[in-house]
């Protein structure tokens, strides 16, 4: 007989899974240096908007390195010229003391906003009604693992602006509003690692996150979207007719 086992049938031993530390520890570094990597391809205009945001999320949720390394096989080296909005998107750990533990924000007929430097808590309440609220956690300093925002959005907006470099989850319902869908993170967390989880409903309001660049300013990304936008439909008017046109 096996040591512990004391021949009870009904006894049932589990057997916990643990990743690595050293192989997280080893694609948390890899998948801060690919993102760091594209986000500067991304600020050279070698990277449109919509494809630097599908190999960030890639970079997220894959766990291996090799495959995390491979985002980057295909781009074109960058001239010594070339330099990006920030040396590359830094998510900055914090210890968050006991009293700041838990926070709540609210925007009722008005508007809040918080960027910048601060540290965000390990649970965050948001409520906007009539209202809106903006997280911009691009330069926020982050306990690690996980932090939960649980957000309430009735007749309101909340806007969460986030760095490439930080993993998101969001999951939340909407009743005649959008509550944005995201899943960037990796199927085994880091427990080092600071990640956001958001949570909540939107009624009649929306719920939406943004990745920007660390010291993109809003009209800076507004313009860069007009002009993927623009150099997209000149590209479509440049198209060679299909073989419809021939008939």
């Amino acid at each position: 007989m096996a040591e512990g086992d004391d021949g009870n049938d009904d006894s049932v031993r589990t057997l916990v899974y643990r990743p690595d530390r050293t192989a997280l520890k080893r694609a948390r570094e890899t998948r801060e240096r690919v993102i760091a990597r594209l986000s500067e391809h991304f600020a050279a205009d070698t990277l449109e908007v919509d494809e630097f945001e599908r190999r960030v999320t890639l970079a997220h949720t894959k766990d291996s390195p090799e495959a995390i390394e491979a985002l980057l096989a295909d781009l074109p080296a960058l001239g010594g010229g070339v330099q990006a909005v920030a040396p590359g998107p830094t998510v900055v750990p914090s210890l968050v003391p006991a009293d700041e533990d838990r926070q709540s924000m609210f925007a009722v007929f008005g508007g809040v906003q918080r960027g910048g430097t601060w540290t965000v808590p390990r649970k965050l309440r948001v409520t906007a009604a009539m209202g809106g609220v903006q997280l911009d956690l691009r330069e926020a300093r982050f306990p690690p693992g996980g932090v939960d925002i649980h957000v309430r959005a009735v007749f309101g907006g909340i806007d969460i602006i986030v760095p490439p470099g930080l993993a998101v989850q969001m999951h939340g319902s909407a009743i005649m509003g959008g509550f944005a869908q995201v899943d960037r993170s990796p199927a085994s967390p880091d427990p080092e690692a600071p990640m956001v989880r958001v949570h909540g409903v939107a009624i009649m309001g929306g719920v939406d996150v943004r990745m920007m660049l660390p010291g993109e300013s809003e009209r800076g990304a507004a313009r860069r979207q007009q002009r993927e936008l623009r150099d997209e439909r000149h590209g479509q008017r440049r198209l060679p007719p299909g073989p419809e046109a021939d008939k």
